[in-house]
């Protein structure tokens, strides 16, 4: 980690490895991170509203650290304000330093637990875990140290039982030091800027710069929970499926820690809760007669169908005879990429959708209930089958809900803004390894993720890059054989170092904005010859990962002109005419960018965040959501195997 110190004014330098070396270390967690659910043999405790919380406005911004702030209550250390969890804290007080604000921030709550946690013969296993924040976090409980972690997107978890019933009465509190300092090492990257012109800047001015566009939201962005398990239990599943002549095969392979000698047994539940296969044993297959498939929305009249995977296990400890229960969703589906077509299920799949950004008025990028299901609505809607997640992984919650809606998933890791030479150098390489592993652990069980994409829009045309991306796709393969594998081009066909090893070429332009600005005229001649070098050169499908226009909203001009509603329109119209001609052939997909307008970085080009939504942040459409809808609608009549005439309502709801 670099420096890290207050946004928006002066700090005196704090180099974050000196101070981490100060801090006792621990291993790393069990290899499962299987999603926290309640079931007859654990229990979960959700820690979201209101937390204490504390910038830490020290001139080294280590006062926390030198004054052991996680020793004490943190209202004991100094003034404390409230703070949502999960939320960004940027956007929640009048506070303009807050809002820039760089370094380390500290958070607090105190829970009481119930007796039955803390007793038994042997306790439960209590577990801590961390939906996400952002960007690197540590965590104690009770004034011990408990874990660890780098990374703003993904889960992460302790189990705290030795600490929580140690302690002499139930309460628990919870105190995490996070900081969202970005380095070159960082994913995704970004550096730190000192102003050293005294006549222009105040002693230790600083800026975070960042190469990507959307806003560095930090905070606690998704849910806390405490959760149980029998001191034996069962730690990881993973399923794989395939389907053939009528029957579908679901291969799994569990794991289980705190016993050398225990049972197991699974049972595969169709919607109605029949059994349709069992198995036992830690590894095996279950097969399913006349299965039904999972299949994305508007590919099929039961889209997202999922079974309920219940494995039990038994296991003798000291004495005891402990049961653990997991319930796991599984949809039983194939992908296979050929030359010219994305199949799932053996048939070919086009992606007509959206890129999205988890991010709102107020909470940033926290995680909240009502804007998300509001947006599958929206998506529902629009007749879009499919997103990425750019760019990074959204959450499980997001998630869960495209294994339940038929939503196809492009699953994207947080590589974003990959462009300094020393952000693909081996430090960078191997916490880009971690994060991949972190994700496929995550979602490697979910119907929904078709393909995994290990960047988006990296400086590939450097000769390091492709060293870099044949090691993380190749790591990504090894992980998970089952998904394609790609990453996010706007380089030259004829430069890019990372696309021979990806299985689908994606790659993003904007004819008429960021090039030849204005010019509605170029973009036939220049779309159709972009997709003909990158075939002719890789013999791979292609998707349009990203196109779209800024617009603000209620603006309007005939003839179009930028930044109208109306230019946004014509420009989709005039990439649209050169998808229907390639889509007969090997372009497989379409993606707008994007779904709705976020926030940015202040700056010149941007005035309140990124314009080119279809919809405003509030999730109101623009006259290109019209455009959009009507395309999709046609695309899933013409390629659907579902009777004639679907109409946008037909199948909205399941």
């Amino acid at each position: 980690m670099a420096p890290a110190a207050s946004g928006g004014g002066g700090a005196a330098r704090c180099p974050l490895p000196v101070l981490l070396l100060l801090l006792p270390g621990l291993a790393a967690g069990p290899a499962g991170m299987l999603q926290p659910r309640d079931t007859p043999s654990r229990e979960r405790k959700e820690l979201g509203g209101l937390w204490s919380f504390r910038a830490d406005l020290s001139p080294g911004r280590d006062a926390g650290f030198a004054q052991r702030w996680y020793r004490r209550p943190l209202r004991q250390t100094g003034p404390v304000i409230d703070m949502p969890v999960p939320a960004s804290f940027n956007d929640i007080t009048q506070d303009p330093s807050l809002e820039n604000y760089i370094g380390w921030v500290w958070y607090e709550k105190e829970v009481l637990l119930p007796l039955r946690w803390l007793r038994g013969e042997p306790a439960p296993r209590v577990v801590l875990r961390f939906g996400s924040a952002h960007y690197y976090s540590i965590v104690w409980v009770n004034g011990v140290q408990v874990v660890e972690h780098e990374g703003g997107h993904l889960p992460f978890e302790a189990d705290i039982s030795s600490v929580v019933q140690g302690s002499p009465g139930t309460l628990c509190r919870i105190t995490v030091a996070l900081n969202n300092t970005l380095t070159p090492h960082t994913l995704p990257p970004g550096s730190i800027q000192y102003m050293t012109d005294k006549s222009r800047y105040p002693k230790n001015y600083f800026v975070q710069n960042i190469r990507f566009d959307f806003f560095n939201y930090a905070g606690i962005h998704r849910p806390v929970v405490l959760y149980t398990t029998p001191a034996a239990y069962i730690d990881d599943i993973t399923v794989t499926t395939t389907s053939s002549d009528s029957v579908g095969t679901v291969r799994y392979q569990v794991s289980v820690v705190g016993s050398s000698a225990s049972s197991l047994s699974l049972s595969l539940r169709d919607q109605e809760g029949k059994v349709v296969a069992t198995g036992d044993g830690p590894v095996g297959e279950l097969k399913v007669l006349s299965p039904n498939l999972w299949w994305p929305y508007l590919m099929h009249e039961n889209p997202g169908y999922l079974y309920s995977l219940e494995v039990q296990m038994q296991a003798q400890v000291g004495g005891a005879l402990l049961e653990d229960v997991y319930t796991l969703p599984v949809g039983i589906r194939t992908v296979h990429v050929t030359s010219t077509q994305f199949l799932i299920n053996g048939r070919p799949f086009y992606f007509h959708g959206v890129n999205k950004h988890e991010d709102a008025d107020i909470r940033g990028k926290g995680l909240d209930w009502p804007l998300i299901v509001k947006d599958f609505n929206l998506l529902r809607w629009l007749g879009a089958n499919s997103f990425r997640t750019s760019h990074y992984p959204y959450a499980e919650e997001i998630m869960d809900l495209c294994d339940a809606y038929g939503i196809v998933v492009i699953d994207e890791s947080p590589g974003v803004g990959i462009k300094l030479p020393e952000s693909f150098g081996n430090k960078s390489l191997q916490h880009h390894l971690a994060v991949m592993e972190e994700l496929v652990r995550r979602d490697k069980n979910r119907p929904s993720v078709v393909m995994w994409s290990v960047a988006n829009e990296p400086a590939s045309e450097l000769p390091p890059a492709a060293h870099y991306f044949k090691t993380v796709i190749a790591h990504t393969k090894a992980l998970d054989p089952s998904r394609p594998v790609t990453f996010v081009t706007d380089a030259n066909y004829a430069l890019d170092h990372g696309a021979p090893y990806v299985d689908v070429i994606c790659v993003n332009s904007y004819f008429s904005w960021y090039h030849d600005p204005g010019h509605l005229e170029v973009i036939p001649l220049q779309l159709t010859a972009q997709f003909e070098n990158w075939y002719k050169t890789y013999q791979k499908p292609i998707i349009q990962s990203e196109y779209g226009a800024d617009s603000v909203p209620g603006l309007h001009s005939d003839p179009p002109m930028m930044f109208t509603e109306e230019y946004q329109q014509a420009m989709l119209r005039e990439y649209h005419s050169v998808f229907d001609k390639k889509r007969k052939e090997y372009v497989i997909g379409e993606l707008i960018w994007n779904f709705a307008d976020f926030m940015t970085n202040q700056g010149t080009t941007r005035v309140l965040g990124n314009k080119k939504g279809i919809f405003t942040r509030q999730r109101q459409p623009k006259a290109a959501a019209f455009v959009l809808r009507d395309r999709y609608w046609k695309i899933a009549n013409e390629s659907s195997c579902l009777p004639p005439v679907i109409t946008s309502h037909s199948l909205f709801l399941k």
